[in-house]
This record gives C-alpha cells, structure tokens and sequence, in this order.
C-alpha cells in the first residue's frame, strides 16, 4: 500500500509534464483515469500480444515490487500467484481511430520507461472509459439552406482560444460559417443583379413600347422595367402620307421617358425599332432625325419580313410541342404581319426557322378604322371592313394546312392589342391583368361569342369596359374584322392570346446572339462553385 500511494504522489507532482512515447513522441499528461483501474482500462495491442501468450491483460503495466503490496483476493495476485490461463474475457467492438490507437498504447510504453510507477493514460473527451471519437459522432451544424457550417473535415477537438471552454469555441467557428454562408448567399444575390441587361424598344402605329430585362435560364428572362403608352402615331397617315406634328410630339414625349429609363441602367446592348408608320410616311426619316437631336435614341426602320420574324421569336414559348402548324398574326396599328409555322421532328431552338410562309398587310386597327368609321360600326360596316382584309389575303399564295381531325396539332396564336382585349372581356376582369391573359386559350365559339358581343356596344359601352377604354374603343372593331378574315382563311377550332410581341422577339434574339445564356449559366456555376468552397473552409 505504501508504494501505491508513492506511486499517486509522484503521478499528481508529473501531472504538467510531458511523457515521451517511443513509437508517437512526446504525450501530454493533463488528465485521466489510472490504468490500473479495471473498469477504466483501455484495450491496446500490448494487451493482445499479452494474452495470445497466455499473459493477463494487465500484468504488462503493473510493476514487480508493487505485486507484495497488492490486496488479497485482486485479480493482479490471482493471475500471479496461478499458473492457470487467464479467463477469457468478451471483446467490445470499439472505435479504430488513429487517435483512440494512440491513446491506449500511451500507458503500456510509459509504464516500460518508469517501472515504478503507474501511468496514468490522458483521456482529453473527460468520458471515463472512451474517447470522443467513440462517445460521441460529429454534428454537422447547417444554416436554413442546408449549407454545411462546419465542414467534414474539421478537427474533432477545437482548441480552447482565450481560456474558452469547447463550447464556446464550436459556437464562435458556427458564428464564422454562418458569417461566410450569409456573405454566399449576398454574393450569390449579387450576381443575379449583376446580370446583363438589355433593351429593346418598338416605335409602332399606335403604341410606343420599351422593355428592358436580365437573362435567366435559356430562352426566358425577367424584366426589370417596361414601359408603354398610346402615341398614335399614324394619325391621319392614310389621308396625308405624311406624320401630323401633333403625332410625332406625342411621340417624342414618349421617347423622351424612354431614354431617361435607359439612361440610369448599365445596358449592355439594346435595339430600337420603328415600324410600319415610320415605313410608309414621307417624312418617317425626317422624324428619327428629329428623335436622335431631342432624345438621343437612334431608332431603326426594319422591314415588314424582319417584323413578321421577330414576332414569331417573341411567342416561340408558347407554341407546345405538340404542335405540327401555327398560324400566328400580329394584328399592328398600320400593318398585319402573318407567318405560317410547320413544325417537323426535328425542331430548332428559334421558332422563326420553320417559317414556311409570311405576309404583311398593309392595313392595321388605326389605317382600317380611319377608312370605314371606328366610332359607330354597324354590322354592315364590320362586314365591308371584313372583305376589304379578305381581298388582301386572296393575293397571299399559301398552301392549305392539312389538319388531322384527331389530333389538336393545329392552332391560331394572336400577338396583339384585339386578341388581348377579347381575352380579358372574356375573363370579365375588372382591370386588364397581363398574367391571365398571357397563354389563355380561347375555342373558336368563345372568339365568335365576344366579337358579337363587341358589335353590339356602342362606343361609350366599349369605353366604359376597364379591358377597352376609350384609347381603344374605336379601334377595337377594326382589329376584330381583321381578325375575322384570319379566321376564315385558316379555321381553327382555338386560338392562343399572347401579350407579347416585338419587344420579345428583339431581347429573345439578342441574348441568343449575345451569348447571354451560355454566359449567364457559367456565373451560376461559378457561384455555386464559390459557395461550395466558402461551405468547406
């Protein structure tokens, strides 16, 4: 007994210093359980080698002097005293760590450099008889995004900085990552914002209309400001051939909002466009001069063919797959652009390639109301105005559409101010709402329906419905007879309404021309690359 409590003596005066294992180099000796202590002892491979000869387990780490002084009935002087093999003892399925190893064969290689004393064995996790690794399993704290706030890779044991506790050290470093997760998140935000921008702007009969957006996934994009308003610029061109002066101020007051809205943006590129007006006046260049020295815009006259292209680009979405022919018309102020589709197996990425024919009219709501009367249409007046867009699509030589009976591989699609009206008088909506009009499908009943209920209003009905209004109700007559005409050339039994037009038929075909796309798919990589990498340090 008295060399034991030597022995405690001597282990409590070494307890700051350092134990030199051969095999792993200089231990720390700070806390733990004596070996010695059966229920706390740790399996090492001295143990094992010990008992395949036939040796007890801890015979190997009990001095020879301190035998005499163990008491009576031990299993130390049991197992010295006996030349019987040892009993058998079950096995634990114990953790195989590097740092579990290191521990248990600590005590073995100290007791043989001081044969006098008994070691006693660190145990950092403050778990009698285990260690960290094998109590307890590593938490992976996550933010609400389910991103790793501390990485797999992490040391198991933070060190204590500043005389802190573990605690306080887990949640300082949790604190770190949820830091660098929000700081992912921001940069993340960040590069959504700081996609490119692009503009595109159309200068028609009627309306002038501005739309800038940013690219997301291919073929769509989000807006990020628009802008429209009722210019009327082919007022009193069908008489004159020329724009009236009122006309052309209307319109550069509205080209004027238009440059301040694209003067406070970073856009990357922009296309600006004028259309049939501008085409067919006299004085259309005169005007874009007038327009670039006031507002600072250079706009562009395209062609009527560019015009029925962009259209088609602008409602590609909407077109499904199961389609085989489309018919799609934008029904303009001063013109009609009309362009057949023929869809085979093969489709290509832009819709305007498998255009097979097109035409434009030279009539629109404005050009056609102004000849027959838009404010008091009679039925007889909505007929004469019918056969006069009849006549102009006898001269477009185009082959039949074949349509299968059994399948609904056939459709119209109206890219215009008339369709969009329909769609919403045929909703009843109390304010013209884009998002349920955008894609309604309407049956050929439903169209026949709401045309002959637009005939039977007088101009101030149609004026005084929120999807008309008076910018519209003597026009809104025009657009039907012409839609009408359509109809009976190409009968369908639906139609699909598309709020949409130009605008998107520009910005669709200059992101895919741009790249914008492909360069905006790559920053998404590169972000989540980086949040990935901020995730794991």
């Amino acid at each position: 007994m008295k060399a034991c409590c030597i022995a405690t003596t001597l282990v409590r005066g070494e307890m700051d210093k350092t134990v030199i294992d051969p095999g792993n180099g200089p231990k720390p000796s700070d806390q733990g359980a004596s070996v010695v202590d059966k229920g706390k002892a740790k399996r090492s491979r001295r143990g094992k080698k010990n008992r395949r000869h036939g040796k007890p387990r801890d015979v190997a780490v009990v001095p020879h002097d301190v035998v005499t002084d163990v008491p009576a009935g031990s299993h130390y002087a049991s197992a010295l005293e006996s030349n019987e093999e040892p009993r058998k003892r079950k096995r634990r399925r114990r953790s195989r760590g590097k740092g579990t190893s290191q521990q248990a064969s600590a005590p073995a290689a100290a007791a043989k450099q001081s044969p006098d004393i008994a070691i006693q064995a660190p145990n950092p996790s403050g778990v009698p008889g285990g260690s960290r690794k094998s109590r307890n399993r590593k938490r992976v704290h996550r933010d609400p995004q389910g991103r790793p706030l501390v990485p797999s890779h992490a040391p198991k044991h933070v060190a204590k900085p500043n005389g802190r506790g573990h605690g306080a050290a887990v949640a300082e470093q949790q604190k770190k990552h949820e830091g660098a997760g929000r700081h992912a998140s921001k940069s993340h935000d960040h590069a959504d914002s700081g996609a490119d921008m692009y503009a595109a702007l159309d200068l028609g009969t009627n309306n002038c209309r501005l739309l800038i957006a940013q690219p997301t996934r291919p073929g769509q994009f989000r807006v990020v400001d628009a802008f429209s308003r009722i210019v009327r610029l082919g007022e009193g061109l069908v008489s004159s051939g020329r724009l009236s002066g009122d006309a052309m101020d209307r319109a550069v007051e509205a080209l004027k909002v238009c440059a301040a809205k694209l003067s406070g943006r970073p856009i990357r590129r922009m296309r600006l466009i004028a259309t049939e007006a501008c085409r067919a006046a006299a004085n259309g260049e005169e005007f874009l001069a007038r327009v670039t020295r006031e507002t600072g815009l250079r706009l562009e006259i395209i062609s009527r063919e560019t015009e029925a292209r962009l259209a088609v680009s602008g409602c590609a979405s909407l077109v499904g797959r199961e389609a085989r022919s489309v018919v799609l018309f934008d029904i303009g102020g001063g013109s009609s652009e009309i362009a057949v589709i023929r869809v085979g197996e093969n489709r290509s990425n832009r819709l305007a390639n498998h255009i097979t024919h097109w035409t434009s009219l030279p009539v629109g709501v404005v050009t056609l109301s102004e000849r027959h009367g838009g404010r008091d249409v009679t039925p007889d007046v909505f007929a004469a105005m019918v056969r006069e867009v009849e006549g102009l699509l006898d001269a477009f030589h185009c082959p039949p559409v074949v349509v299968q009976a059994a399948h609904e591989d056939f459709h119209l699609i109206g890219t215009s101010g008339t369709v969009t009206t329909l769609a919403g008088v045929h909703l009843d909506l109390p304010r013209y709402d884009r998002r349920k009009v955008d894609g309604l499908w309407l049956s050929d009943a439903e169209v026949t329906a709401m045309q002959d209920k637009l005939l039977a209003w007088d101009f101030a009905g149609r004026a005084a419905n929120a999807c008309i209004g008076p910018d519209r109700a003597d026009l809104v007559l025009a657009g039907c007879a012409i839609l009408e005409a359509i109809r009976r050339r190409w009968p369908a039994r639906r139609m699909r309404v598309a709020d949409r037009g130009l605008r998107e038929g520009l910005l669709t075909d200059m992101m895919a021309d741009d790249g914008a796309w492909r360069r905006n798919r790559i920053r998404r990589m590169q972000t989540a690359r980086q949040e990935r990498t901020e995730g794991l340090t």
